[in-house]
């Protein structure tokens, strides 16, 4: 029997004996973490059969949470398995790791247990031993000696023990490690964002013509390849005009938008199209101050085209040159000093910001939360829905230059937020270097994505499209996903682009998912089926990321985004089956479901969905909110039975589930243009249960030009569209 030694606060058990040693057990232990299993495991080619793997873990240096007497973590990595060992302090939640030395591809852990064993345990690895990733669970554990496989590379192996099997605490005659020495690759990260990160400081020369030469290329390219972000140092720059054109990006890199001002304008026009803004889509503008030359800034620009922490030092017009036609858009944590010019705007979600000199005009849908300075709630006439505060947001992460090097600020979550983050000083939240990035560039692989983020690195993807064979596995509780220049990624195979495991706090920002040929069964997917953890403290956020399907080629997915996570937050998304483009038509860019969510506690601040074939946005999860919605129905439906839904004429924009019990929304609309059949007639907009805790606030429906009509706005409440006049009809609240 082994010595017990007993420390003097307390005893143990008269008796402590060693169950018989067993042999290893080869089936794997509890469930190997599904995504590593699919992506990590492709990342590092298993070795030849011939190969046996090496004892990696024995004489290297441990480190364990707490000790018991005698027996440290030196003692489980000597390799005398039934001499010395280590033992913890009788309390759950206790770990002990290895250091390898190096990164290696892993195989396999043995764990040779005392009589004092893990119940519940995981095996972790990290590349630099603070950012861990689970690889392997254990539920089962019953003592004796566990053989668990392991995949994917790491220097440091952590056993971390979650429920103890018996009374005392956590003990190890030896823990090894098996795996192939010296062949682990280590990839790096921070370095070089590429020749299409056009970065300047005020010294700059030449940055007018920059600008306007990837203006030229830009302004156009709808459906083209280039990708450009434009970073601005801070300093103050005088007398430019960045015309901002298709997937182009232009981004102060203070802390502050006051870091780095501007004496000049930002604009975006439509003189490309006639004056008409409606397809001014996939660009953005970030983290300036703008002094424009004339007092007015122009933003004249529709969906998927985000203004985010701008001060502007006088008005804001977002209407284009002649007021034609726009349908944007949004702005968030921005301060604007002067009147917002909304004009021929027919739509706008306003968040967490500032404005001095009041809104002009209403046009259909107008929706402010946590703004100082808004209009007051006077739907339907003005149509303006005003909430005082945002029940819970959090900003997008972005680049700042600090210390003479490149960083990712992280803001932190806010709850009933109102006015900016930066208002009474510095925001609040997480500076990470660009160190602990892996700077992804074009040509690179979904394996080498996968490998980055198994060594626990963030991903900063430059402005480039991306083929990705199979899918990108976001593992780690925390990781940031940003792209730069609207970083486009398209699935091969019919894979699912992106997808994030049930973990805390991952942020996704600023990327387009372009869907490929082959049908992908979903593009997007926050979380696993029947996900159930709770991140309320600190939720996943998807916030100017979009999905596209169809446009710029032939592409087809049965549903764009799935939200299985619990609480997480849509922040500003344009998910869209294409309507002009390339590769469009009912079947040739065909998907049925633009957004479902699954999860509990879902809030939408900003969702634009368009065009699919059936419903574009289905709701399950109970205690969803949404604030902002924004939508037409698919324009190409051939006849009136290519929509019909059982006896139901055509499927709601966004249905509400009649599992659920508790849902809110506010401001809401959904049009209809069906321009080659529009003798169509589509029963509602929305579809909700009648129940006392399923509300909206601020609802509507319009018949673009009287192609096709509305039945109802929500169920069977609401009036009729009719006419070729396109006037909205409206339901201030439901029930």
């Amino acid at each position: 029997m082994p010595h017990l030694w007993s420390p003097p606060a307390r005893r143990h058990p008269a008796a402590r004996p060693l169950r018989p040693a067993r042999p290893a057990r080869r089936a794997i232990v509890g469930a190997l973490v599904a995504a590593l299993a699919g992506g990590l495991l492709a990342v590092v080619p298993a070795a030849p059969a011939t190969a046996a793997p090496t004892l990696l873990s024995q004489g290297k240096a441990a480190t364990a949470s707490s000790t018991e007497g005698p027996f440290t973590a030196p003692g489980a990595v000597d390799g005398d398995l039934t001499g010395t060992r280590w033992a913890s302090d009788w309390s759950d939640a206790q770990w002990f790791q290895v250091d390898l030395g190096q990164s290696a591809p892993l195989s396999s852990a043995v764990l040779t247990w005392e009589t004092a064993y893990g119940k519940s345990y995981e095996i972790q690895a990290s590349e630099n031993g603070s950012d861990w990733r689970t690889v392997t669970t254990v539920t089962d554990g019953d003592g004796g000696t566990d053989e668990v496989a392991l995949s994917g590379t790491g220097r440091y192996v952590r056993m971390k023990g979650l429920t103890r099997g018996t009374v005392w605490g956590y003990s190890l005659w030896e823990f090894q490690v098996y795996g192939t020495p010296g062949g682990g690759t280590t990839l790096p990260g921070g370095g070089d964002l590429g020749p299409n990160v056009h970065v300047v400081d005020p010294s700059t020369p030449g940055i007018q013509a920059r600008l306007d030469e990837v203006f030229r290329q830009q302004e156009s390219a709808q459906f083209g390849t280039g990708r450009h972000a434009f970073l601005f140092k801070p300093g103050t720059y005088q007398g430019l005009n960045a015309q901002i054109g298709f997937y182009t990006q232009i981004a102060g890199l203070g802390l502050r938008p006051d870091d780095t001002t501007i004496n000049g304008d930002v604009t975006v026009d439509a003189g490309w199209f006639n004056g008409n803004a409606t397809q001014n889509f996939w660009r953005g503008a970030e983290g300036l101050a703008l002094n424009p030359v004339n007092g007015t800034d122009r933003w004249a620009v529709s969906q998927a085209s985000s203004f985010r922490r701008m001060h502007v030092k006088g008005g804001l017009n977002l209407a284009p040159t002649g007021y034609g036609w726009a349908s944007g858009g949004y702005i968030a944590d921005s301060r604007i000093d002067g009147q917002v010019g909304n004009y021929s705007q027919q739509q706008w979600y306003t968040r967490d910001s500032s404005i001095g000199g009041g809104w002009s005009n209403s046009v259909w849908n107008q929706v402010f939360s946590g703004t100082e300075g808004a209009p007051a709630q006077s739907f339907p006439e003005p149509k303006y829905t005003t909430l005082d505060t945002t029940p819970v947001s959090r900003e997008k992460p972005y680049l700042i230059w600090q210390d003479n090097q490149f960083k990712v600020f992280s803001p932190a979550k806010r709850v009933n937020a109102r006015g900016t983050t930066w208002a009474g000083g510095a925001p609040q939240g997480e500076t990470i270097p660009l160190s602990r990035f892996y700077v992804v560039r074009p040509g690179t692989t979904a394996a080498t994505v996968n490998q980055a983020l198994a060594q626990g690195l963030h991903l900063l993807f430059t402005p480039g499209v991306y083929h990705v064979d199979r899918t990108i596995e976001v593992n780690r509780p925390g990781t940031v996903v940003l792209g730069l220049g609207l970083a486009t990624i398209i699935p091969d195979n019919g894979v699912t682009a992106l997808r994030v495991a049930d973990v805390d706090g991952v942020r996704l920002a600023g990327f387009l998912v372009d869907a490929g040929p082959v049908n992908s069964p979903t593009l997007l997917e926050i979380g696993p089926q029947n996900a159930s953890a709770d991140h309320s403290a600190d939720p996943t956020t998807v916030q100017d990321v979009y999905v596209r399907v169809g446009g710029a080629g032939a592409g087809k997915a049965t549903t764009g985004i799935v939200v299985n996570n619990d609480d997480t937050l849509i922040d500003h998304t344009w998910v869209w089956r294409a309507d002009h483009g390339d590769g469009v038509g009912w079947e040739t860019n065909r998907a049925d479901y633009g957004v479902r969510v699954n999860g509990d506690d879902v809030l939408a601040t900003g969702l634009f969905v368009e065009h699919f074939n059936k419903y574009d946005v289905e709701w399950y999860g109970d205690r969803g909110r949404t604030i902002f919605f924004q939508n037409e129905k698919a324009y190409d439906a051939p006849n009136q039975a290519a929509i019909q839904n059982g006896t139901t004429k055509g499927y709601a924009a966004y249905r509400v589930d009649d599992s659920v019990t508790t849902h809110e929304g506010w401001g809401l609309g959904s049009y209809c243009y069906y321009n080659v059949d529009p003798t169509i007639r589509q029963d509602h907009g929305f579809r909700a249960p009648v129940k006392p805790g399923v509300r909206f606030h601020g609802l509507l429906t319009v018949s673009l030009g009287g192609n096709g009509q509305f039945e109802h706005v929500i169920n069977d409440i609401g009036a009729p569209t009719q006419g070729t006049s396109t006037i909205p009809s409206t339901v201030v609240s439901f029930p």
